[in-house]
């Protein structure tokens, strides 16, 4: 299924917001201060061609561990990220969103514009996994919190 709907996807015009994704990455990538961001464009750009199946979810979630996208630099870099880029990538995803929730097929496919949009607005810190693997590290941070409330108690 999830082949099915990252094919049907790609053609309905996930090709065209991934390679929006991909040409930011490549114009902050040529400003060389830019290459962090370019790095996430490209990682997001990718998860948006094919989005079926994956997740983001914070490095710091993943790992739990903090490192600079996570850190408080992680912070201004979304701050810069959401006046240069993000905003304008959001609204890409918004307007797609739209197109898709005229027609019932293309429902699933708004919600997933959405989603997308959500992210754009701050990338940095953020990684793509499967859903399988960010539903394991939920569990286990959930699991660590719970045993930490039962020793506290």
């Amino acid at each position: 299924m999830r082949a099915i709907g990252n094919f049907l996807w790609f053609i309905l015009g996930g090709v065209f917001m991934g390679l929006c994704w991909w040409i930011v990455g490549v114009l902050a990538f040529i400003t060389i201060i830019g290459i962090p961001w370019a790095k996430a464009c490209f990682v997001i750009g990718q998860f948006t061609f094919f989005p079926f199946g994956k997740e983001a979810i914070s490095r710091k979630e993943l790992s739990n561990k903090e490192d600079i996208g996570t850190s408080a630099l992680g912070v201004i870099g979304n701050i810069f990220w959401f006046f240069f880029a993000g905003i304008w990538l959001a609204l890409g995803h918004i307007v797609s969103a739209i197109a898709c929730f005229a027609s019932i097929i293309g429902i699933p496919f708004g919600f997933q514009h959405l989603k997308l949009a959500a992210i754009s607005l701050f990338p940095i810190g953020q990684t793509i996994v499967d859903k399988e693997v960010a539903a394991a590290a939920r569990k286990y941070n959930a699991e660590n919190v719970v045993s930490q409330m039962r020793n506290n108690s």
